[in-house]
């Protein structure tokens, strides 16, 4: 089941991140909706790519993208997150904000995080919101990637990482 960010966290998450949106690339995985790469879209982002593995998802990102008139910004890709990482990396994809939204209670984060950690999507500076349960326990450090921030909101907790050079 789809689970879209509430309008109060993407809010709180847009405020935070607002100085590097504008001209930025994004990736946002486990997209459901397209909620936040298409408000990143809308804030005046390059380009975003949106992944999620579930067909009826990919068709409703279509939809929200046509509505929002900002499909020709965008990439769809319906596949698995690590499979379409790799196929990103191959083709020389990097983003500056990578939003991660997964299923919670899977312990998707780190597993995620290694994933993005294992390829080449990245630029020195990206940074990674990680969107996550409270009773999901999220490393703070995975591969290069610091955990240095986090906002909790009710029973979802919002976490930021950077890669530690």
């Amino acid at each position: 089941m789809t689970r879209p960010t509430s309008d109060k966290v993407k809010g709180s998450i847009f405020n935070i991140i607002a100085s590097i949106v504008f001209d930025s690339d994004v990736l946002d995985l486990f997209a459901g909706t397209g909620n936040l790469g298409i408000e990143a879209l809308s804030r005046g982002a390059r380009s975003a790519v949106f992944v999620d593995k579930n067909r009826e998802c990919s068709q409703i990102i279509n939809e929200n993208l046509t509505h929002t008139k900002l499909a020709h910004k965008a990439e769809v890709l319906v596949m698995d997150v690590c499979n379409a990482l790799s196929k990103l990396s191959q083709k020389g994809n990097q983003f500056d904000i990578v939003f991660l939204d997964p299923p919670y209670a899977k312990g998707l984060v780190d597993d995620t995080l290694a994933c993005i950690a294992s390829v080449d999507v990245i630029k020195p500076d990206t940074l990674i919101v990680a969107e996550h349960d409270a009773e999901d326990v999220v490393s703070e450090y995975i591969g290069t990637f610091k955990n240095f921030r986090q906002q909790k909101y009710g029973d979802t907790i919002i976490s930021f990482y950077r890669q530690e050079v």
